[in-house]
């Protein structure tokens, strides 16, 4: 038996997905979006190629990886019968990281945040209602608060029904959060709400660009819509995936909910752009009066194409977030954790560099050519697939 773990093949997804399998010892399945094994097993590979060298990489997938086939919009994630039964009785936890961040869409939210997560949660059921599940993990965000100014957000007040959702994705992932209250019942199920995840504390690298491109357009600006005092919740990711895996596999925690965020650490524009200012002669101007017309301005070119009006749909979808001034309270995570994230700050600068040097585009390894994947086989309870390949849920 094993960790169900949606959402491998993204950011925060795939940081947790190799946290587990460097601190578990447990067996993770991981549904991914392919045609065939050969091609799932190169997505993993694709996503996980940030966090460890292929050698490790294939070693973990002929042992502790089972990628299958799968979509988990679709009905038994689109699988056979006997497969999904299969997979419920080999699922001893759900780490549920997979959603659409795509805010412009209420089509894909709607499809991936609550048809998605419907189906995972049939799937946490089943296994309960089987053997029992150990504990359900459901990765949402701080969105869920709604629209917030000057404020400082707890997680237990975060959501009120009646104050208006700032986009679908915060919409659905709010709805997400009541289908599992309201599903899972005596089910020991954790809410994790990351704020702006953005860079890795530990390291310059990252595969993740949407926010940083944004963050490298505003540090280039010589003046700045924003108030110099205003805080932004900033949180690196590897303090996002650490609490994440190590909540997950702690027998008892000791709160159902935890925002993953700066909270009062969180720093000021002031504060980040002195940081950036080493990079340049002098720091941007704070025009605060500019919000409202640099808002319109962004409006009006994110419906030009080409570069410029791919940056300004950029900048309509963020530049909300990054003027709420409001942080997410963190001490739950801080204590269960022991240590707190590490400022933005800190290493906000080698994070831009490196994204403006190789161009926003992370340098991928291709699968080894000397490294063909064997074919897999389906995995039954009562039929384990050999360690020695990476056998997959379906063998479609």
């Amino acid at each position: 038996m094993g960790i169900f773990l949606t959402g491998s093949t993204g950011y925060i997804g795939a940081h947790v997905t190799a946290n587990l399998l460097r601190t578990s010892g447990e067996t993770l399945w991981l549904p991914v979006r392919a045609h065939h094994p050969q091609e799932a097993a190169e997505r993993l590979w694709r996503s996980l190629q940030l966090h460890m060298e292929f050698a490790e990489f294939r070693e973990y997938l002929a042992s502790r990886m089972r990628p299958f086939c799968g979509d988990i919009t679709a009905e038994n994630f689109g699988q056979p019968e006997s497969d999904y039964r299969a997979l419920i009785h080999e699922t001893d936890s759900v780490v549920h990281c997979a959603a659409s961040l795509n805010r412009k869409s209420e089509k894909s939210c709607l499809n991936v945040n609550l048809r998605g997560t419907l189906q995972v949660l049939l799937l946490a059921m089943r296994a309960r209602d089987h053997h029992g599940l150990r504990r359900f993990s459901h990765v949402s965000t701080v969105a869920v608060a709604g629209r917030r100014s000057h404020e400082v957000v707890r997680e237990d007040a975060a959501i009120e029904w009646d104050r208006s959702d700032y986009d679908p994705y915060a919409r659905t992932k709010k709805f997400s959060e009541y289908m599992i209250g309201e599903l899972l019942g005596s089910v020991r199920h954790t809410i994790f709400r990351p704020s702006i995840v953005l860079g890795d504390s530990r390291r310059a690298a990252t595969n993740q660009f949407e926010m940083v491109r944004a963050f490298v357009f505003l540090a280039g600006l010589p003046a700045l819509p924003f108030r110099p005092g205003d805080r932004i919740d900033i949180v690196p990711v590897d303090y996002v995936a650490d609490a994440i895996s190590a909540l997950h596999l702690k027998e008892n925690p000791e709160h159902d909910i935890y925002h993953l965020s700066s909270g009062a650490g969180s720093e000021t524009f002031q504060q980040i752009t002195t940081a950036l200012a080493a990079q340049r002669r002098r720091g941007p101007t704070f025009l605060p009066a500019m919000e409202n017309t640099f808002g319109r301005i962004v409006g009006a070119l994110s419906r030009r194409k080409g570069k410029i009006g791919s940056m300004a749909t950029l900048l309509k979808v963020f530049v909300p977030y990054l003027i709420w001034d409001t942080v997410f309270d963190n001490s739950r995570v801080v204590a269960e954790m022991g240590r707190s994230p590490v400022p933005f700050s800190e290493y906000c600068v080698p994070l831009l560099r490196f994204s403006r040097e190789r161009h926003f585009l992370y340098p991928y390894k291709p699968w080894p050519a000397a490294e063909p994947l064997t074919q897999a086989t389906p995995m039954s309870p009562a039929n384990p697939a050999p360690s020695s390949i990476p056998p997959t849920v379906s063998s479609a």
